[in-house]
């Protein structure tokens, strides 16, 4: 627990900045995936329209700019905070104007745009947690972090969906959210502690530094288009019905796109990039590491990619039940979840912690194959009286299925204290003078999972159903766990700060 006045301002501060990171997120994923379900697009097609999530696994490309640059006045941690919250919200703004039946290409610009800078928020509110939190503080921090990130995907991918529901349109609850993400700059600005941290920017040359940048960009819009090129030439059809074919092409893309970027950065000079991955990979161990961010909330990432089509569309569950059972009543579970993480990684050691909290995540996703078999009624239901929170209410009494609860309130428990253990893990591989790059670099190789199982999950639970689907993404949490038991020694020097 905070022992003075200042580490409980630091926690504070932890505390709301998971919020306003876990609230764009949503808004490209869950509530998205809604809005489309309910606009009549095919599952599949949500499932590619996931990539517009691809940001959040190139973000350390531009990291390394937040660690080199300092906006005027507000310091290099809350003045890029401020600006990439001010920028979401004129970009909820303008996503809720828009329909995706209507102007679907427009939309999908939008929502990547959403995600670029939810994507840049995260980049800053990482750096800014390390650099803020005292090792001993790592845990607990990092539990609040997911306390408050699940809170906010309570209220953009949960509350969201009953609004939707009650006030039958989603372009006002975007334009909500919008107002939420403004007060979340205002409070940034006003009452986040300063970071006093030695560490300071590389000083080397701006210019370069940019022109770094922009040829690394050109490189990765390069290798994209020079894999679909080449594939085109091989006779396949980028537009072809067959989506199988239609991922070879974005994961080509991506395949051609990072060495080819990482050659440009090289050869130009993007300094802070390149000393910072340098850094990185002079630890011992470091490529086992980096498979084990990848591998470690995989199955997590299959099984949680879809579960919004999967309850709506392939469930028959209606939007308000969904929102209900997934964020409302999931609410004090996932409280309970994150803090009881924090008070057993108070107890227990990181690699204790990554391994305990893996088993419960792979044990969650049987929860939802059983739903998948048994379906609806399977262990009965019962009524939920009507209720007003204040910021959500339901009018009516409203059926809500046990198993569906049951199934959901495992998953957001176990998702949540896995989370709170790998963004410890995370912290402590960061160098401090290169924070924003190197927990970006982290965090985008964790998300792989969560981004580019979206389309395969849409492609693969057409193909197989979704009973041998959620099989598929138990068997995929496995490797990550065997990876854990493997680097227990080395995670076991990084919880102690080593």
């Amino acid at each position: 627990m905070p022992d003075s006045p200042a580490a409980f301002h630091r926690l504070a501060a932890v505390l709301f900045l998971g919020f306003a990171s876990g609230l764009p997120l949503a808004l490209t994923g869950q509530a998205m995936q809604a809005w489309l379900s309910v606009d009549g697009v095919d599952i599949a097609t949500i499932g590619f329209l996931g990539l517009v999530g691809v940001p959040y696994t190139f973000k350390f490309l531009w990291a390394p700019l937040m660690d080199r640059f300092e906006p005027p006045w507000l310091g290099r941690r809350r003045g890029w905070l401020v600006l990439t919250q001010l920028a979401l919200a004129a970009a909820l703004s303008w996503m809720a104007g828009l329909s995706p039946s209507a102007a679907p290409g427009l939309f999908a610009v939008a929502a990547l745009s959403i995600a670029f800078l939810s994507a840049s928020q995260d980049v800053v509110i990482d750096a800014y947690r390390t650099d803020v939190l005292e090792p001993r503080e790592r845990g607990l921090g990092g539990s609040l972090s997911v306390f408050g990130y699940r809170l906010a995907m309570i209220l953009s991918g949960g509350v969201a969906l009953i609004w939707a529901e009650q006030w039958g349109s989603w372009s006002q609850v975007y334009l909500t959210m919008s107002g939420i993400m403004l007060a979340a700059a205002g409070v940034s600005l006003l009452t986040l502690p300063r970071v006093n941290s030695a560490s300071k920017p590389l000083a080397s040359d701006p210019r370069r530094e940019l022109a770094g940048f922009l040829a690394m960009a050109a490189a990765v819009a390069v290798g994209w288009f020079a894999a679909r090129g080449l594939l085109t030439l091989a006779g396949l059809d980028p537009e072809d019905e067959n989506k199988w074919i239609q991922l070879l092409f974005v994961l080509a893309g991506i395949a051609a796109a990072l060495p080819l970027a990482y050659w440009a950065a090289r050869r130009v000079g993007f300094e802070t990039l390149n000393r910072s991955l340098a850094s990185f990979f002079e630890q011992p161990g470091a490529w086992a590491l980096l498979a084990l961010i990848v591998l470690y909330k995989l199955g997590d990432a299959f099984a949680g990619t879809l579960t919004t089509p999967f309850l709506i569309k392939g469930m028959g569950f209606a939007q308000a039940e969904v929102g209900i059972v997934n964020k409302v009543i999931g609410i004090w579970l996932t409280i309970f979840g994150a803090l009881a993480a924090g008070a057993v990684m108070l107890r227990i050691r990181l690699d204790q912690a990554l391994l305990a909290f893996g088993v419960l995540q792979l044990v969650s996703n049987f929860g939802f194959y059983l739903l998948a078999v048994l379906g609806r009624g399977a262990w009965g239901s019962f009524a939920l009286a009507p209720f007003d929170l204040g910021f959500v209410a339901l009018d009516t009494p409203t059926e809500i299925d046990a198993l569906l609860l049951a199934a959901i309130a495992f998953e957001n428990v176990s998702g949540g204290m896995g989370t709170a253990a790998f963004v410890a893990l995370l912290m402590g591989l960061c160098n401090h003078r290169y924070t924003a790059t190197h927990y970006a670099l982290l965090s985008a190789l964790a998300a792989v999972g969560r981004i580019y199982v979206s389309p395969l999950s849409g492609v693969l639970s057409e193909s197989i159903g979704w009973p041998a689907f959620f099989l598929f993404s138990v068997a995929a949490a496995v490797p990550g766990l065997v990876m854990v038991w493997w680097m227990r020694g080395t995670i076991r020097r990084l919880g102690n700060g080593g």
